[in-house]
């Protein structure tokens, strides 16, 4: 049974050889084309959670290419510090419109008193 077994792998591993080596008229494989991000993040309108789930980065032979994530990631991030300062900007106009409101609870002694220990 040994020898079965090691015979068929050494008729396996000729025959992948010989199909790698050998196969063909001596032309060589060509270069395979560098992978290029297909579905970019969109330039035209701003960038949605679908956009990033089904963004998929190229693989290069050491990973992802670096160029295309550096660019994904810068323009993730200013997106989100645009979000942040819009988001902040928002909260501050809401601050000042409760303020004002705050303000404007009409002449002193008018309406009931919020205070508990005011009437006893």
């Amino acid at each position: 049974m040994f020898w079965f077994l090691l015979i068929a792998m050494v008729v396996v591993v000729a025959a992948v050889t010989l199909a790698v080596v050998g196969g063909g008229d001596g032309e060589v494989l060509p270069e395979a084309a560098p992978e290029q991000l297909i579905d970019p993040l969109p330039a035209t309108r701003r960038v949605e959670q679908a956009d990033v789930e089904a963004l998929r980065l190229p693989v290069a032979v050491r990973g992802y290419r670096m160029a295309d994530v550096d660019d994904v990631l810068g323009r993730l991030g200013a997106e989100l510090a645009e979000r942040d300062e819009q988001i902040a900007e928002l909260r501050a106009e809401l601050a000042g419109a409760a303020g004002r409101r705050a303000g404007d609870t009409g002449p002193t002694g008018s309406g009931p008193s919020l205070r508990k220990d005011e009437g006893r």
